[in-house]
């Protein structure tokens, strides 16, 4: 692959902004920030620009499609939180540079009826092919099974371990069967003596309570039924777990659809006739809830020195999950950070460095020597006003540029 000098553009690395640098691309990684384009370099003009590293969506559930619709907004990797794209299963997604990467929890332990089944209509089979290896399914009643699962989960290609703590009360199906405390409980702890990563789906305040006493690393959404606590935002700081907190689903699942974003001629022009149905539609099961009480949640949890991460539950282009699109909703979620009293600059690290940091990835995140060449360069500066993440002039994934871009 040829080498490639992005020139003139801000840069801002994943964590701080580094005025104006050459950037030189080798093959599929960063050669080097700083200094003059090398002989027979393609020069890419950046001026007026700001160079970001490749965005990271820490919350989605993969579908046909949906990963080069993420690439086609500067999304070069996804974090599958249930989903069939497990090591054994994503080859073939690894080695091709026109669609985002991902890695993937493999299915979430939760009791059989559990959340998600709620979510699908009767008779609904999602479209696709199957994959190569069918992944398994740890449903989970007693903390012995529960354990059992967590390393069958890992040897099958699980990157990290999620629980379902969820009794189906924000979506409209109170009384859920649900994990309790003890298997919970017993299955973190197995996932600890494996050093594997643990997420946990939690939406309301009870289920993250029992997250953290679990011991559980990150909760990949925030509760959207009552307003935040002292307490509660005591609590997760103190465990050092980071959260995703998906705003944009809790918006949509009070009914706020994404059609504003849909209207916009940036995101407009890049989804097709089902996406923007998907995005102009919404949840619509949580309608009593109140989006400034999540958002101030996200204040509290920031100001407490938690890691927000920027995650968006992305999932099929289908009404009934509707609000949402892969790439287009990540932007959306960062509007939302920064509408909860992030700064720009805080909102992007919850989309690079912060997101790559605790999830283990270490070869992205960031601009820097010897990293994935993994890049998205945008028009205006959105460490300024974060809606110019949309302004797309060129992405990167492992240094190859995507063609529609």
């Amino acid at each position: 692959m040829a080498t490639t000098a992005i020139t003139g553009a801000r840069v801002f690395d994943g964590e701080k902004t580094l005025g104006v640098q050459t950037v030189v691309l080798d093959g599929r990684k960063i050669r080097r920030i700083g200094g003059e384009v090398p002989d027979g370099a393609e020069v890419v003009d950046g001026r007026g620009a700001t160079l970001l590293p490749g965005l990271i969506d820490a919350h989605v559930h993969s579908s046909p499609g949906s990963l080069a619709l993420a690439l086609r907004f500067g999304v070069t990797t996804e974090l599958e939180m249930q989903g069939l794209n497990t090591r054994e299963n994503r080859a073939h997604i690894t080695e091709d540079d026109t669609v985002a990467d991902i890695r993937s929890s493999g299915f979430a332990i939760t009791p059989p009826g559990g959340h998600p089944s709620e979510l699908m209509p009767e008779g609904f089979r999602p479209a696709g092919d199957l994959p190569p290896v069918m992944p398994l399914m740890p449903f989970s009643t007693t903390p012995a099974e529960a354990a059992a699962f967590v390393p069958q989960l890992l040897a099958r290609g699980s990157d990290y371990i999620k629980f379902m703590v969820d009794d189906g009360s924000v979506e409209g199906h109170p009384g859920l069967p649900m994990l309790d405390q003890a298997t919970l409980n017993a299955g973190v702890a197995e996932a600890k003596k494996y050093g594997a990563l643990t997420v946990a789906h939690t939406l309301t305040l009870d289920a993250t309570r029992m997250a953290a006493e679990a011991g559980v690393d990150g909760l990949v959404h925030v509760f959207m039924d009552q307003p935040h606590t002292t307490e509660i935002v005591d609590l997760v700081a103190g465990a050092g777990m980071f959260v995703v907190p998906c705003v944009c689903l809790d918006a949509s699942m009070m009914g706020i659809t994404g059609s504003n974003l849909a209207d916009d001629p940036r995101v407009a022009r890049r989804l097709d006739g089902k996406w923007e149905e998907t995005l102009r539609s919404s949840y619509n099961r949580y309608p009593q809830g109140k989006l400034e009480d999540v958002l101030e949640t996200v204040r509290a949890l920031a100001a407490a020195g938690v890691d927000v991460l920027a995650g968006t539950d992305a999932s099929m282009a289908e009404t009934f999950f509707g609000g949402l699109a892969h790439g287009a909703s990540l932007h959306h979620e960062l509007q939302y950070l920064v509408a909860a009293g992030l700064t720009p600059a805080q909102a992007l690290r919850a989309a690079t460095a912060t997101t790559a940091r605790r999830f283990g990835l270490g070869d992205r995140g960031r601009i820097a020597e010897g990293l994935r060449a993994d890049l998205l360069l945008v028009d205006g500066d959105p460490t300024v006003t974060i809606g110019d993440t949309l302004n797309t002039r060129a992405i990167w994934r492992r240094g190859s540029r995507l063609k529609e871009s």
